[in-house]
């Protein structure tokens, strides 16, 4: 994708199908759609292309992205607003535009090819690069501060978890003598760390080893799980009857949470047996994806980074506020 002058070459993570899956629900004249994930702007230059008529909103938390895809969106003019903020606060974003409700949302969780692909962000593990991991460089914890200030038990639990790392215990205690020599302050360094503490049976497979414990100091870096925690619920507080939301997930911990979320509007509370169900007992979503869909060959091809993802899209389909 590109802006023909400003944006890097890019192609978004299956494209196509984020815009099928939001089609019925934003083709309407008046229809504003959510990219609550905006990055480098693809996905949002694709739906104000195709959809003519439709208005954007869309939020980074990262102010480098925000002038990239600015640049490559200002051709749309007041159809694209863009702002500085992270996808849980989307509910206060649209009450201060004064947009009661949105008819698309389209959230591409992770990190975004801009964040990737610059090595001094420090988020990738196959180079070398100053350990910062934050998506917003304005504000918050870099990884080398985590490393470099918490305890063995914090520092197991965020690997465990967010990393579902076998090894966390005695990662963390590598971790802990070795910044005692010198304190973290590259990639480097912790790779070969990580490397070096998991057995070499292990080593052999699965890819690089660092990328679990990278993927878990990126999450709790930007506290991503938690924003999520709270921005799933009030983005679908924020669609309108009839409106759909789009998620693509890249890992389990992500797409399990989404799951839940999912599956909570699209079953009903009703007791089992009752011979009649109340409105306000029956399902308010409808999912549109059995399960989660994987990207196909084709998408991948097109782009690499769609390999792990799993897409799940969902419609509200009767109203539940009060």
């Amino acid at each position: 994708m590109s802006s023909e002058n400003s944006a890097p070459k890019h192609v978004p993570v299956m494209l196509q199908r984020c815009v099928d899956a939001l089609a019925p629900a934003i083709s309407a004249p008046g229809a504003v759609v959510v990219d609550a994930t905006l990055g480098l702007g693809g996905h949002s230059e694709a739906l104000l292309t195709q959809f003519p008529e439709v208005r954007l909103v869309a939020v980074d938390r990262d102010p480098a992205a925000l002038k990239l895809s600015g640049e490559r969106l200002a051709r749309f003019g007041d159809r694209a607003t863009l702002v500085h903020a992270v996808y849980d606060e989307i509910p206060r974003v649209l009450d201060d535009l004064g947009i009661p409700e949105v008819q698309g949302i389209l959230f591409d969780l992770g990190v975004s090819s801009m964040q990737l692909d610059e090595a001094e962000r420090g988020f990738a593990y196959a180079q070398d690069a100053p350990l910062d991991m934050r998506m917003d460089q304005t504000r918050g914890l870099s990884a080398a501060e985590v490393l470099n200030t918490y305890s063995h038990g914090d520092l197991a639990r965020i690997l465990k978890v967010y990393g579902e790392e076998r090894f966390a215990g005695k990662i963390a205690s590598v971790i802990l003598r070795e910044r005692e020599k010198e304190p973290f302050t590259n990639s480097a360094r912790l790779v070969e760390l990580v490397r070096n503490a998991i057995p070499a049976a292990t080593r052999r497979t699965g890819g690089n080893p660092a990328k679990r414990t990278f993927q878990a100091l990126r999450i709790e870096v930007n506290g991503e799980l938690e924003v999520l925690d709270r921005a799933i619920p009030g983005a679908l507080d924020s669609l309108a009857v009839g409106g759909r939301i789009v998620v693509m997930s890249y890992q389990s911990l992500e797409d399990r949470l989404v799951k839940q979320y999912f599956a909570a509007g699209a079953t009903s509370t009703a007791p089992r047996g009752l011979p009649f169900v109340p409105e306000e007992l029956q399902p308010w979503l409808k999912l549109h994806t059995r399960g989660a869909e994987l990207a196909t060959e084709q998408e991948i091809e097109e782009n690499r980074r769609a390999a792990p993802v799993r897409l799940r899209v969902a419609e509200r389909i009767r109203e539940t506020r009060a």
